[in-house]
């Protein structure tokens, strides 16, 4: 009934595991990397999970009082009082951000609260307030472990077109050269290793269930697509699979004339929509609460959005943390799409049209740039497609050798040799070599990785790993000294 997107010969028969163990072999020797911390727009992120577990209600004050300087100095008095402003007409703490992150959240931090319930009735004495370590370690862990799972499911999907070992080469591209890494470990509290996700999942359940699936299946498919708008709201986009899929179909079945199958089609989408909404209620729940209206987003919706899209370049080009510019892996990812094989060439359609909407949507944003972001962290959402698209380039390339051995490790080579240069970036941009607000110098980036980095980043790689609080203090210091030098930014 619809478009086919047509499976290479053989490709599910081949087997997975060595890849997928050495996947996850990769994900649990980094997790010694995860940073347990709260901060920025983590804070409103992290007092969804905090204050319903804690306090069972979504009042937020006590986030506001305990976040970062950076965050706190704009919004709390030297009463300790939250500034006015910070209210909405309910009389609820103004938090725009999104409860997606907390639901993931849910399963580590309730068995976190449970050890230290257990732990306290056995004598302990460990603050059962959210705010205490072992809360913080659960949080930074189901960050990971969801930035890895969207990850796999990214490998498990360009698996589908293209050889195994070039679909894991893209997963690690993309894993270790991109934005990503930085917000599945450094910054765990905010929500984009979430979408990753739940932008993965949506994907990859759609082109499994393509052609064949089942009522139950819609409706699965629609709980995902809502619990992906619940993690960030511009993720709704990738509902467009579905809704092009229909359209396909519609036009089939009309040229058939089968208006039973019509019947059963619309009550499908039905379906969908309505399991989508019920995975909504969380977020239109909080909307109420907070703002006073189902649909009522806060700053999202009050912001000028401009949407001739004025900042199409910027997004990618921009030394204000221009997605190609800074991450340029992502480069060879898009490339990808547009090189794909008759194989693959339906589905690079599917997900190329979402992705040009999805980057059509944060070029009409305000801040686009992501203020004090690595690289353009929205696109975060589109791991899945930039593995697909890195995968398919890593096949076309290696049609060109005759030994496929020699082509793997040329492509390695650049793998890494990328992802040696996103390591120092991530590094000067985290230890504020560069600012980490507006535009960078690009000269002073590549001095930095050649004569700074190697020099320093021993001695603050183990002061990371060994005394990370106070080297996240030096951090937030050194953020509101450049804060204080350039308070434009």
């Amino acid at each position: 009934m619809t478009a086919a997107i047509p499976k290479r010969p053989g490709s599910a028969n081949r087997p997975l595991f060595p890849y997928k163990k050495l996947l996850l072999a990769v994900f649990l020797v980094s997790l010694p990397v995860v940073n347990p911390t709260v901060h920025g727009d983590g804070v409103g992120y992290y007092a969804y999970a905090r204050a319903l577990l804690i306090q069972h209600d979504l009042r937020f004050e006590e986030d506001w009082r305990r976040a970062n300087t950076r965050f706190s100095s704009r919004r709390v008095q030297e009463d300790d009082q939250l500034a006015p402003s910070q209210y909405t007409p309910t009389g609820y703490v103004d938090n725009h951000f999104t409860i997606g992150p907390a639901i993931l959240w849910a399963p580590f931090l309730i068995v976190a609260h449970v050890l230290v319930l257990l732990w306290n009735a056995l004598g302990g004495n460990v603050p059962a307030d959210g705010f205490s370590t072992l809360y913080l370690i659960a949080m930074a862990v189901g960050t990971a472990v969801w930035g890895f799972l969207g990850l796999l499911l990214s490998f498990l999907l360009a698996r589908k077109y293209v050889r195994a070992r070039w679909a894991f080469l893209a997963t690690m591209g993309i894993w270790l050269a991109s934005s990503l890494p930085v917000y599945m470990y450094f910054n765990p509290s905010w929500s984009h290793a979430h979408s990753a996700f739940a932008v993965a999942l949506f994907v990859w359940f759609w082109e499994r269930t393509r052609n064949t699936r089942t009522m139950p299946q819609w409706i699965a498919l629609g709980l995902v697509g809502g619990l992906m708008i619940d993690v960030y709201f511009p993720n709704g986009i990738f509902l467009a699979l579905a809704g092009i899929e229909v359209l396909f179909a519609h036009h089939s079945l009309w040229k058939t004339a089968a208006h039973r199958s019509q019947q059963t089609l619309v009550l499908k989408e039905v379906l969908f929509c309505a399991a989508a909404i019920l995975a909504l209620v969380p977020t239109l729940l909080t909307r109420a609460i907070i703002y006073g209206g189902l649909l009522r987003f806060g700053s999202y919706t009050s912001q000028l959005w401009d949407w001739s899209a004025p900042h199409w370049r910027q997004v990618l080009f921009a030394s204000d943390h221009g997605a190609l510019s800074w991450t340029p892996i992502l480069a060879l990812a898009i490339l990808g799409l547009f090189v794909a094989d008759r194989q693959s060439r339906v589905m690079t359609m599917y997900v190329g049209v979402c992705a040009a909407a999805f980057y059509y949507v944060i070029a009409c944003y305000p801040y686009w740039d992501g203020l004090a972001s690595f690289g353009n962290r929205f696109l975060i959402s589109l791991t899945s497609i930039f593995v697909l698209g890195l995968a398919l380039l890593f096949e076309k390339f290696g049609k060109y050798f005759h030994d496929s051995g020699r082509a793997f490790v040329a492509a390695a080579g650049m793998v890494g040799l990328l992802a040696a240069w996103n390591a120092g970036f991530i590094f000067q941009w985290g230890e504020h070599l560069i600012p980490v607000r507006g535009d960078i110098s690009f000269r002073e980036v590549t001095h930095n990785q050649v004569f700074v980095v190697p020099r320093q980043v021993g001695v603050h790689l183990k002061e990371y790993l060994f005394s990370r609080k106070s080297e996240m203090r030096r951090i937030e210091e050194r953020d509101m000294e450049q804060l204080r030098e350039h308070p434009q930014n």
